[in-house]
This record gives structure tokens, sequence and C-alpha cells, in this order.
């Protein structure tokens, strides 16, 4: 325990929500730092940091996002490293629903698909490459509802005002089952990989609890967290 403890303003994609705060707990009891999270998306965050945010860590949904700052000088050099490899599921708030290799996206039965926005949100970007893959962007265009975040493209679908939605999988499944609804688990070969990294930022660069975090996200304890919403490591 330190004698002194800090906090440390952390940017965090939205998929990553669930588990983020079941480390922040352990990392608060084991460290004496305090974590204070902010969620979103990538693509906001990204501006958000380029426009001063007092962030110190940013964990994306993404690797090409930290690259990017990495490149631009606003991370500290050799702080970045792929904290999970994400799943996207295509899920229904209703049991029975989607079928366990989903078929039901080509029977094209219902009104909404629910998907994050492409353009902030690697997750939404995933989506839409799903859906060029099974040569299925054109006949569900019109039928696409667009949530800013993946947090938003869920509520779309729990609320039921989408049938269906790409979410991540960490967002609907817990301890190796899924926690509610019905879901197909989406092969990973039907789009990029979401590799999801992790940096420090420069304004967490003398930061004793932005540097602790980090190495606690490394550690084991995260891990089995991380492991347990169904990310790859």
């Amino acid at each position: 325990m330190p004698a002194y403890a800090d906090e440390v303003q952390v940017a965090v994609a939205a998929n990553f929500t669930a588990p983020i705060q079941a480390i922040a707990k352990d990392f608060e009891k084991d460290t004496g730092h305090k974590l204070v999270a902010a969620f979103g998306s990538t693509g906001q965050f990204y501006t958000q940091i380029k426009n001063g945010a007092p962030f110190e860590v940013f964990l994306a949904a993404d690797d090409s996002t930290p690259a990017k700052l990495e490149q631009e000088g606003d991370i500290v050099t050799g702080s970045r490293f792929t904290y999970a490899i994400g799943t996207l599921a295509l899920w229904s708030a209703k049991e029975g629903y989607v079928d366990a290799k989903g078929d039901i996206l080509k029977a094209n039965s219902w009104q909404h698909l629910s998907i994050a926005n492409p353009k902030t949100a690697p997750y939404g970007l995933a989506a839409t490459q799903v859906l060029a893959k099974l040569n299925l962007s054109e006949s569900t265009k019109a039928k696409l509802v667009e949530g800013q975040n993946i947090t938003q493209a869920y509520q779309f679908v729990s609320t039921g005002n989408a049938e269906i939605g790409f979410v991540a999988l960490s967002q609907i499944y817990k301890d190796g089952k899924l926690s509610s609804g019905s879901a197909w688990i989406v092969p990973a070969n039907l789009h990029e990989p979401i590799k999801q990294d992790a940096v420090i930022l420069t304004k967490g660069r003398d930061n004793a609890a932005a540097k602790a975090l980090v190495e606690y996200i490394k550690g084991p304890k995260a891990a089995a967290v991380i492991k347990s919403f169904g990310y790859e490591l």
C-alpha cells in the first residue's frame, strides 16, 4: 500500500465498461490508487485527447487509434500494448430469437439491426465488415440503426427498439455464459481482429497511478477478469 495514493483519469472504450469496473475494485484495494473512468467511443476519445482532455491512460477498442497517438507524440514512448482481443456477437434480448449460426441475418425477417457508428467505434466497423463478407450490406442498409458507441448499440436492442444488434460479447457474457437473450458469436474470420490497445498518455507521464494501472492490467488478476467477459488475451 503506497503511503499516498494517486488518482488516474482513464478513457475507456465502451465495450470494456464492465471489465474495467471489476478490475478497478481490485486495483483500488490492492494499490490504494483511485481509478476515475469515462466511457465512450474510441474515435470520440481521440478527438477529446487531441483537444487537451485530462486523460492519463487510454484503453481503446482498436490498435490503430493508439498507434496514431503514438506517431503524433501524445503517449509515453513504449507504453502501448494489447490488453484484450474483442469478440463480436449478434444479439437479441429475446430468448431463442438468434440462432447459433446467425442465419437470422439472411432471413431478413426483422425491422431493425443495431450497430455502433463504424466511423468512431471499432466494433461498429467490424459489424460492417461482417455484413460485407456475408453479402448483406445492401439488403440490410435501410434497416440499420446506429448507436454513437457500442453501449448505445446494446441499449437499442435491450429496450426492444431493434430486434437484433451487433454488440461486444463482453456486454452479454459473464463467466462462460450468456447473461440474457440469444446470440451468435461471430467467427473471428468474418472481420479484422479487434485488437484493443492501451497507452499511457503524455498527461499521465509523471503519475504513479497511471503506471500502476497499466502494470495491473498486464497482471494475472486482471487477465482472469478480462477472460471472464469473453475476451481473448
